[in-house]
């Protein structure tokens, strides 16, 4: 299968390459959330100054109907560095990610080709990308809702099984578009949560990897499962924050005594 570029109505969607290694060492799954640590740092040092260049960026994309060169740079530096980290931290990649600038050979590759833009799309941005924003934060609350698990079975096997790659890699892909959205790098909508084929309909291919993403069966059940357990979990918390807010419980003080 041949890695052609993915258009719509002329937009590029951005892509991502992740390719996994054959095994990962199993003392850097035990330590994987403490190594990270440094980059969590650095990552949200460079959100601020990105979500400064954002702002800077919408006002030039509706003037321009495009991203000045220099802010979607840096923006794609931005998103590709969070990405690089998110893939690490969902033991997509045993190979430990560079600080903020990618490098050549490193297993999680972004492509993203800023152009055009709707100025009425940007101007809307906000309110377009909400839908997108809910389907990415409820299929990575559902990852997280497993993520132990999921730790536990790359950690004894030493490598991440198929199903789990494949299912996990789908949900950094649409958040690494979601994202790449958000912050005007793309006009082109986040789609294809559920890969862009499916393993049983192509003939096995010559290297694993995520562009195009072929989802397997396994993947794909449980995909699902990350989304029916991310929804439950959001609508938990929600209902859990409802009934912690300050008030409710002096509300129910109040009916009792009544």
């Amino acid at each position: 299968m041949s890695e052609q570029p993915t258009e719509t109505n002329g937009l590029f969607r951005p892509e991502l390459e992740v390719t996994p290694p054959e095994r990962q060492r199993r003392w850097t799954v035990l330590l994987r959330l403490l190594l990270l640590i440094p980059h969590f740092i650095v990552l949200w040092l460079v959100s601020i100054a990105a979500g400064v260049v954002l702002i800077i960026g919408w006002f030039a994309a509706l003037f321009l109907g495009r991203l000045p060169e220099w802010i979607s740079g840096f923006l794609i530096l931005f998103v590709g560095y969070q990405t690089r980290v998110a893939a690490s931290n969902m033991l997509l990649v045993d190979w430990y990610p560079p600080f903020v600038v990618g490098q050549p050979g490193y297993p999680v590759q972004v492509d993203v080709r800023s152009g055009r833009l709707n100025r009425w799309a940007v101007f809307f941005r906000l309110i377009l990308v909400i839908p997108a924003a809910i389907v990415s934060a409820v299929v990575a609350q559902g990852w997280c809702v497993l993520a132990f698990f999921i730790w536990l079975i790359v950690l004894v096997m030493g490598r991440n099984p198929r199903p789990i790659f494949d299912a996990s890699a789908a949900v950094l892909r649409y958040s690494y578009r979601t994202n790449a959205y958000f912050y005007l790098l793309t006009g082109a909508y986040p789609r294809k949560l559920f890969g862009d084929s499916h393993a049983e309909e192509n003939p096995p291919r010559q290297s694993p990897g995520t562009r195009p993403l072929v989802m397997s069966k396994g993947g794909r059940i449980l995909l699902i499962a990350f989304i029916v357990l991310g929804a439950i979990g959001l609508v938990s918390n929600g209902v859990v924050q409802s009934l912690t807010k300050p008030g409710y419980e002096y509300q129910h003080e109040y009916d009792y005594g009544r």
